[in-house]
């Protein structure tokens, strides 16, 4: 299959192109840069220079594939630049072009979401937040991201094979420099590996090569209008990534005081305390899926973010 990736030289999707490729798959790689074109070369793929602004680069690329993976997505816009709507919207508009694409030919859409914030305090499962109704009751627009990935489920009605790959806020391995890597650096700036309150609060998490096998096993066999989850570890307890942490730098791990949160973890001050767990036993049943790589737990003790 002639497979079109965006976010193809990003964290996971500099595991997606191998994946690909290794299951027999020709991939084209969005590119955004002279370095992201070189890298997915190295990967075998082949480059096609535009971002998620050149939607005619988008349009004509999706139309000349047998199926498309949807990884790229405005990270630095949401967090760096602090302007999540805007990050939101320009993949609201990718997605509506990709959908176009691929209107009435049966191929492939699978798109990338996440599980933070979805149902907090209880453990999200496959058939959670799959309509409008489940926006609202996340107080996000219809445009937002999740409102985006009901729009994309939608797609089926308009002849796409669409399904949604939500992602754990940790998609750990070696070489991550997401939130797990923030935590260690603010346990090396402080001295402190930092929890709040008790700790008890959960994240799920994937290895980045278990996740990049659910794209390829979506993109081949799930069936229109899927939710699939990436989880391997159902929920995590922030105090024991904090110990590990702490167990590697030689800190000691401590609670930190609501009011010193910002200071200390910055722009994760408002996502560490949050408890996020969610299953991915429907999604195991559904297409065989079953990780293998290591626990996060086990990269952190393995010294992979604090080499």
């Amino acid at each position: 299959m002639r497979v079109l990736v965006t976010g193809a030289s990003g964290w996971i999707g500099s595991a997606v192109v191998p994946e690909l490729i290794g299951a027999g798959h020709r991939v084209t790689a969005l590119a955004r840069s002279d370095a992201s074109a070189a890298a997915v070369a190295a990967a075998g793929a082949e480059a096609v220079r535009g971002s998620l602004d050149d939607l005619d680069v988008l349009r004509d690329a999706a139309a000349a594939a047998e199926g498309v993976i949807h990884l790229a997505y405005k990270h630095d816009v949401a967090f760096e630049q602090g302007d999540p709507p805007a990050a939101a919207a320009a993949d609201r508009r990718a997605v509506e072009v990709l959908g176009e694409a691929l209107a009435g030919s049966g191929r492939p859409l699978v798109l990338a979401s996440g599980t933070a914030g979805v149902a907090p305090g209880r453990v999200l499962t496959e058939r959670d937040a799959r309509d409008a109704a489940a926006v609202a009751r996340a107080h996000e627009g219809p445009n937002g991201r999740l409102g985006t990935a009901v729009h994309a489920l939608g797609l089926a009605d308009r002849g796409v094979r669409p399904s949604v790959v939500r992602l754990p806020p940790t998609v750990h391995g070696a070489g991550d420099r997401g939130f797990v890597a923030v935590l260690v650096g603010a346990a090396r700036a402080s001295g402190v590996a930092g929890y709040l309150g008790d700790g008890g609060n959960r994240w799920p998490a994937v290895h980045r090569d278990d996740a990049a096998r659910l794209f390829r096993l979506a993109l081949e066999d799930a069936p229109a209008a899927s939710v699939l989850h990436a989880v391997a570890d159902e929920g995590v307890p922030l105090r024991a990534v904090a110990e590990a942490i702490g167990t590697r730098l030689g800190v000691p791990a401590a609670s930190i005081a609501p009011e010193d949160a910002p200071g200390h973890f910055g722009f994760l001050a408002q996502l560490v305390g949050a408890d996020i767990p969610a299953s991915s036993a429907l999604t195991r049943e559904l297409l065989d899926w079953e990780p293998t790589g290591p626990t996060l737990l086990e990269d952190l003790a393995a010294g992979r973010y604090t080499a």
